[in-house]
């Protein structure tokens, strides 16, 4: 995976040897830094320079720091910009004020530049991991999925890469409407928290990739179990959030989006690919999530709720060929 770029601290400070001195240590620490002198200068840097974070001096000259945190909170573009404020000596109405103005954190001069640092790394953590969940389900993204399974792959932990999708989701959409479609997502992403738990699955890590999409990374010896109380647990909520009458025909009837003629598509069920370490050794956490799409792709061409495992390996078993496996009732 690409080398991760080093975060920019933007330091806000009227006193430049106080700057100076944080600065240097925060690049020791990994980070990239740049300076102001004022209000002025933030707004510049901040628009010019983008950066991950901003240490605001609460006195600063032209536009304080309170003011300043005010002005970027009000802002689309900067709106979600991490703001920690510096302070000689704050009282607690103070700090309220600032915490109120939109700040994440407020810390008081003087001030230990290792708590600083560590400040720093917490909010930026905390800012990219809200970035990167799912608004829809609160579960972690792409980019945190990645770096997961990286750190997987780097230890050499030997992992199962289960990648799931909803089958026949577009009839849902068509026919129940986006919020419907909205409330299998959520269904979804509850029944593969429900799974992992039900196979005493740990460790592991649960993902929502986007859309229908999730991911569940745990032990080899876990994923069969896992993605079989996977599909009986999503089975049961498909029967509660289709109509009565759809589940009691089994199948939801819509117009094709090209001809226009009704047709049927079978009640959501899922396809999941799993890519298994111990069959394969991945150099990246690109290839694994290569090989666990493919196989998604082979399931999805059969009916029903279906699991693909990789060629030469299958749970208890090994076999010559992609194995598939379903537990649709």
């Amino acid at each position: 995976m690409p080398a991760a770029t080093p975060e920019l601290v933007l330091i806000a400070d009227n006193d430049p040897e106080i700057a100076e001195f944080l600065a240097a240590r925060l690049r020791a620490d990994g980070f990239d830094t740049a300076l102001a002198r004022d209000g002025y200068q933030a707004l510049a840097g901040i628009a010019l320079r983008r950066p991950g974070i901003v240490l605001l001096e609460a006195d600063l000259p032209f536009i304080d720091g309170l003011a300043l945190t005010r002005q970027l909170r009000a802002d689309p573009a900067t709106a979600s910009l991490p703001i920690i404020l510096l302070g000689a000596q704050p009282s607690s109405a103070d700090k309220i004020a600032g915490l109120k103005a939109g700040a994440d954190d407020y810390i008081a001069k003087p001030f230990d530049p290792a708590e600083v640092s560590a400040r720093i790394d917490s909010a930026i953590r905390r800012h990219r991991e809200v970035r990167e969940s799912s608004p829809l389900t609160g579960m972690p993204g792409n980019d945190r999925i990645l770096r997961e399974l990286q750190s997987w792959i780097k230890r050499g932990d030997p992992f199962a890469l289960c990648y799931i999708d909803i089958d026949q989701f577009k009839a849902v959409n068509d026919v129940y409407g986006f919020v419907r479609g909205d409330e299998f997502i959520r269904a979804l992403a509850e029944c593969v928290y429900a799974a992992a738990g039900d196979a005493g699955a740990a460790p592991v890590f649960l993902g929502h990739v986007g859309g229908d999409d999730f991911t569940i990374l745990c032990l080899p010896d876990h994923a069969e179990a896992v993605t079989g109380f996977l599909n009986d647990h999503f089975a049961r909520r498909v029967r509660q959030l289709c109509e009565p009458r759809d589940v009691e025909r089994g199948y939801i009837e819509h117009a094709d989006r090209t001809s226009r003629r009704l047709t049927r598509s079978r009640l959501p069920t899922l396809s999941t690919g799993v890519a298994l370490s111990t069959v394969r050794r991945f150099a990246d956490a690109y290839e694994a999530v290569a090989e666990a799409t493919t196989l998604k792709s082979v399931a999805k061409s059969h009916p029903g709720n279906y699991v693909a495992f990789p060629e030469g390996r299958a749970p208890g078993r090994t076999n010559r060929r992609p194995v598939f496996w379903t537990n649709e009732r």
